[in-house]
């Protein structure tokens, strides 16, 4: 709609987040992890905090979820020990029977009653990490509902300006992505940073319990470890930026071809697209191969370093057996817990990357949630029951920025039932005109008034249904042919639809498609010409019977003899009305009431066509500049 939106070479270009490099958990001798680290949040704590409060309605399921947890991993980690009593027994059953003690035997009765008792462990621990998955897939979901709730209806808050300054992509990712991202954050990585901690703890309490000597020594195979995974996690960290940056690369590069796949075909271009995109996927390759494979190398490095832990606690371990320091089972259940040892820490150094990157979402979130909104409405907003469509535009000063004024003490006095025309050259302010009077941009100066009503005490609702819209810019709808002229009055017969669509001169061609007016249009209406497309439009806004047209150009994309039947049918229409039309083809706006010529955002000449041209003036020469392709026809393009 404004004049100063990005040019589609700007649009929607999102950077491909390539896969995380965090490493697979618990393979091998306790498997240590790495992930990298993402996008960080400005202000960690104050983003925290404010998520933590969208969790407030939901704590007592918090609680539960803790509690669960906790309860769980508890049942799980007591198993090693209490298995390692079976293979104690077992192991003492077998020696008397070698040594040949007298009524030697193997108490399987006891080994069978620590088999029942250590599967109701797991069916408890199963059970508990059921229900905690159940209850936190409930409060992550409620979160997100209700923060999308929250995010869709501050967008509808938002003014014009918001949209105009950014990117359709970063608008959605803030919407879509980020919340989504804080979603899977809570259903999943929350839980197992709960797992995690509740498993390191209690992990190096029954290891404490069993050795203290051998926990050291587990202990401080560490500190190795972690010096093994910085300097991959360096030497990786460039590569997989790398790789992010390609992949976006690549995926804005495929977007604009497939978009203009039309125009790369008209000029011939295949070929350099070809090249083009070969030539950022080989960057791909090699960023994607040299971070893969860097990163990949840590497993069998931590499995060495791991192993020398082992190889060290069985030594100790064997020695002490052989002095019946402690019993073999403990050797065995010991083991168990070292391979689970360094898990929670992979995990939980993983986690605390995924929840850095989550907070900085939230934090993107927050900041469209705090986004300036549109003025508020009045108090008191006052409605028009019968509008006549007298508009007046009183010493209006308005600039999309402070600093630089674009209209400067504007006086327009359009008379009910007028046709206005507003002409000049591009950026002269004949669209940001139509911003303010539908108050998509509110004015720094002065006032507009609908029947003598200020627009400002009039809720935007009520002010914009006042207007019907037929842009050069077609929008139609994911939907049947029916509900997109439907939608410019909600509860429209059937009979009212197709009149509006004979109106516009569509009925014709609508009845020519397989399916008629049940016609599915796809995502860019792209299975209906331009000219179609733009039939539909104009019967949606007849259908919509407003006490106000704006016409944008509304025939510039239909041929001749379609242009003649609009033109008559817009005619009719506009009887009785009071229309704005921004013309760019001078001809077809010969019959204006008033002509409107703006430039630098002034109105410089106002008048009729015969009069305007009687004048000379600017008008004058834009109108012949048209026929002779001289004079300010440049300024004009």
């Amino acid at each position: 709609m404004s004049e100063h939106r990005k040019e589609p070479g700007q649009g929607n270009k999102q950077g491909g987040g390539g896969p995380m490099p965090g490493m697979p958990f618990g393979r091998g001798p306790g498997g240590m992890g790495m992930g990298m680290p993402g996008q960080k949040a400005k202000d960690f704590k104050g983003s925290l905090k404010r998520l933590t409060g969208y969790l407030k309605p939901h704590r007592y399921q918090l609680y539960a979820v803790f509690l669960t947890a906790i309860l769980s991993t508890v049942f799980a980690i007591l198993s090693p020990k209490i298995m390692g009593k079976a293979t104690t027994k077992l192991f003492e059953g077998i020696m008397m029977k070698v040594n040949k003690v007298p009524g030697a035997e193997i108490d399987f009765t006891y080994i069978w009653q620590i088999v029942m008792f250590l599967a109701g462990l797991y069916v408890l621990s199963a059970l508990f990490g059921y229900v905690q998955q159940y209850l936190m897939a409930g409060v992550a979901q409620r979160t997100v509902y209700d923060l999308r709730k929250e995010v869709n209806a501050k967008i509808s808050r938002l003014p014009l300006s918001y949209f105009d300054s950014r990117t359709h992509g970063e608008v959605l990712s803030r919407a879509v992505n980020d919340v989504d991202n804080i979603g899977s954050t809570l259903q999943q990585s929350l839980t197992q940073l709960i797992t995690a901690v509740v498993t390191l703890v209690g992990v190096i309490v029954m290891m404490l319990t069993i050795s203290p000597l051998m926990t050291l020594i587990l202990i401080l195979t560490l500190p190795l470890s972690f010096i093994v995974i910085k300097a991959i996690a360096k030497r990786s960290q460039k590569h997989f930026m790398g790789q992010q940056k390609h992949l976006g690369q690549l995926n804005g590069h495929v977007e604009e071809m497939y978009t203009g796949h039309k125009i790369v075909k008209a000029f011939g271009h295949e070929q350099k697209s070809v090249d083009t995109f070969n030539g950022i996927n080989e960057e791909l390759y090699h960023s994607g191969w040299r971070a893969q494979f860097i990163s990949g190398i840590i497993m069998p490095l931590m499995g060495f370093i791991n192993n020398i832990g082992y190889v060290l606690i069985c030594v100790v371990g064997g020695l002490l057996v052989t002095k019946k320091a402690i019993d073999i089972g403990d050797i065995q259940a010991f083991i168990q817990y070292a391979r689970q040892f360094s898990m929670p820490i992979t995990q939980t150094a993983n986690i605390a990357n995924v929840i850095q990157s989550t907070l900085a979402s939230a934090e993107r979130v927050f900041e469209l949630l705090d986004e300036k909104e549109e003025v508020p409405e009045a108090q008191e907003a006052k409605a028009l029951k019968s509008p006549k469509g007298e508009v007046r535009f009183n010493g209006v000063k308005f600039g999309y920025k402070e600093d630089a004024v674009l209209i400067e003490d504007m006086n327009i006095d359009v008379k009910p039932g007028q046709t206005i025309a507003i002409v000049g050259p591009t950026g002269a302010g004949k669209t940001t005109l139509i911003n303010l009077l539908m108050r998509f941009y509110e004015v720094n100066g002065g006032s507009i008034t609908i029947d003598g009503v200020d627009i400002r005490d009039m809720k935007r609702g009520n002010l914009r249904s006042l207007f019907g819209m037929v842009l050069q810019d077609t929008w139609l709808f994911n939907g049947t042919i029916r509900d997109n002229i439907g939608y410019g009055r909600a509860g429209a017969t059937e009979q009212e639809i197709v009149e509006a669509a004979k109106a516009a001169h569509a009925d014709h061609f609508i009845r020519t498609l397989p399916d008629g007016y049940n016609t599915v249009l796809n995502e860019e209406a792209s299975n209906i010409s331009q000219g179609q497309k733009q039939l539909l439009t104009i019967a949606r806004a007849i259908l919509a019977d407003p006490a106000i047209l704006i016409l944008d150009e509304a025939t510039s994309s239909v041929d001749t003899r379609t242009e003649i039947y609009i033109q008559k049918a817009m005619n009719d229409l506009m009887q009785g009305r009071t229309s704005f039309v921004i013309a760019h083809r001078l001809s077809t706006i010969r019959d204006a009431d008033l002509i409107l010529v703006m430039n630098h955002g002034s109105v410089i000449e106002k008048g009729t066509h015969e009069e305007l041209l009687a004048k000379g003036g600017f008008y004058a020469d834009l109108y012949n500049s048209q026929f002779t392709g001289g004079g300010l026809q440049q300024e004009v393009s």
